[in-house]
């Protein structure tokens, strides 16, 4: 109780995170996302029937470019681990919609000093929703930690 009321008379923090989740149909895993890469080849065409190949998110960036989070992907997925959680790091988000809006993003946060982090997450017949709204509810307050 004390713990809380102290908290309560702390500032609140200003910092914007983004937290983005997108459903890898093949994992039975969490995977926190640490980087992105700045091309887009999509196996299938997205919902608007786009069907990129090669071709650079950002154009400024050039083809290959890589953005990473600021947050400490590793020391999350020790804790996340300890926690009892079945989660891993990645250094690969894809190439379809997830690693696009990653990227994006990771760039929006560089020029306006915000903050996120990419997590794919298994569908819910791998890991039920209860379980997932606990590593979220886990991860988020983790995060808000950290600012």
């Amino acid at each position: 109780h004390q713990k809380d009321t102290e908290r309560s008379n702390e500032a609140p923090s200003d910092q914007v995170i983004w937290v983005h989740m997108g459903v890898n149909s093949g994992a039975s895993k969490f995977a926190i996302e640490r980087r992105a890469i700045n091309e887009a080849t999509f196996r299938c065409p997205d919902e608007m029937g786009w069907k990129p190949q090669r071709s650079p998110i950002v154009a400024a960036d050039g083809l290959s470019h890589v953005r990473e989070t600021d947050f400490p992907v590793p020391e999350l997925v020790d804790s996340l681990v300890k926690k009892g959680f079945n989660v891993a790091l990645s250094d690969d988000a894809g190439r379809f919609v997830c690693n696009y809006v990653y990227y994006h993003s990771l760039c929006h946060a560089a020029i306006h000093g915000t903050k996120c982090l990419f997590v794919h997450v298994p569908p819910f017949s791998k890991i039920d929703t209860d379980k997932q709204m606990e590593f979220m509810a886990t991860l988020l307050d983790m995060l808000s930690s950290l600012c």
